[in-house]
């Protein structure tokens, strides 16, 4: 009897092809999307780059309904609105109202789509016994640790297991994953070849269309902009619109060029410097979620990855308190309390977690 799977369909070409594929291998599809917005913010522009929360959602949920007619499989929309606004939009909204870069996909995956949208599914009725995607990544059971190892996928241009790497043992156990070997070019020319209605899409760039700012609105209270000798030399709009390492959109009346080094939001302050202030050699990471090993003891060589675009930098990890001390064989540029610090061996993922403070300068 053919292997029933809960199919995610975004309405873009990634998860289109990947169902397409699944339902080639012969297993037995029931295709969902998310609703997870239940209005949609007017975009800036008509310029604004398209995004996973937002305007033109309706068009997306359209689309992906194109695409179980055209494969054939029965096709359901889960209200997920009142899910995703607590535990993605409300954690990314304080996170930023606090001084912090969240990475709302980190939340999105282990506690919406391999979270809530499984239960709601289920509740729904709907009979599966696994959970697909159209990540680029891999999942395999490793037996000789007895544990569901998350790899890297092929394209390393295209490679998701960074946003992935909160999931659990029993999520990554129910995961499927059929383009991690793939490239995006590849997927490209497949969806075409299979004449999927998606294959010419363009695909989302931004978490919310248009931008951040479209989220966040008016949050927070201006304040002032201070230099590393605590002299003012400027105002903010509000430390939610600003970042570790921005340049851009700062207003300053001076004439060097100066980055945001520190936010401070207990004074609502936003502290800046010369470029080289932005290079760190140490940091802390929290709320760390262990994949390939039940916990850290000692010292562990490993690559490190502390943004989603950012190159893997070699490093050595130690238990600290609660967490995980990262020292860096090299100082890295503009490391940001909030983001997801990644830990990798080769192309396995090891574990995740919360960058919380930075340690010290180089």
């Amino acid at each position: 009897m053919p292997e029933k799977v809960l199919m995610t369909l975004s309405g873009g070409v990634d998860s289109a092809l990947a169902a397409a594929l699944l339902k080639q291998a012969g297993y037995d599809l029931v295709g969902v999307t998310m609703q997870v917005c239940a209005f949609e913010i007017a975009a800036a522009d008509k310029y604004a780059r398209r995004g996973c929360y937002g305007s033109c959602k309706t068009d997306d949920i359209a689309d992906a309904r194109r695409v179980a007619q055209y494969l054939g499989i029965p096709f359901h929309v889960i209200d997920l609105c009142r899910e995703y606004e607590k535990e993605v939009l409300a954690e990314v909204i304080s996170g930023y109202s606090h001084g912090l870069t969240p990475n709302p996909c980190i939340y999105c995956n282990p506690r919406i789509k391999f979270g809530a949208l499984a239960q709601l599914a289920q509740e729904a009725g709907l009979q599966f016994g696994q959970i697909a995607t159209g990540h680029y990544a891999k999942v395999e059971y490793e037996a000789s640790y007895g544990r569901y190892l998350l790899k890297k996928g092929m394209d390393a241009q295209k490679d998701q297991s960074y946003f992935l790497s909160f999931l659990s043992q029993k999520q990554l156990g129910r995961a499927i994953f059929p383009l991690g070997c793939y490239s995006k070019p590849q997927v490209r020319r497949m969806a075409g070849e299979m004449g999927l209605p998606v294959s010419n899409k363009p695909e989302s760039q931004d978490f919310v269309s248009g931008g951040y700012h479209a989220l966040l609105g008016g949050i927070g209270q201006p304040g002032v902009v201070i230099d590393g000798h605590g002299r003012e030399i400027g105002t903010h709009d509000g430390i939610a619109h600003y970042t570790i390492g921005q340049h851009k959109g700062l207003n300053l009346s001076v004439r060097e060029k100066l980055f945001v080094t520190k936010i401070l939001p207990e004074k609502n302050t936003i502290v800046v410097g010369a470029e080289s202030e932005l290079w760190q050699r140490e940091c802390l990471v929290r709320c760390i979620n262990w994949i390939a090993m039940d916990s850290l003891s000692d010292a562990l060589r490993v690559d490190v990855k502390i943004r989603s675009k950012a190159e893997l930098a070699a490093a050595t990890i130690e238990p600290k308190g609660d967490g995980v001390l990262v020292v860096f064989d090299t100082p890295q540029k503009s490391i940001s309390p909030g983001q997801a610090a990644v830990f990798y061996r080769g192309d396995v993922v090891l574990g995740a977690g919360i960058i919380d403070a930075l340690i010290h300068q180089p």
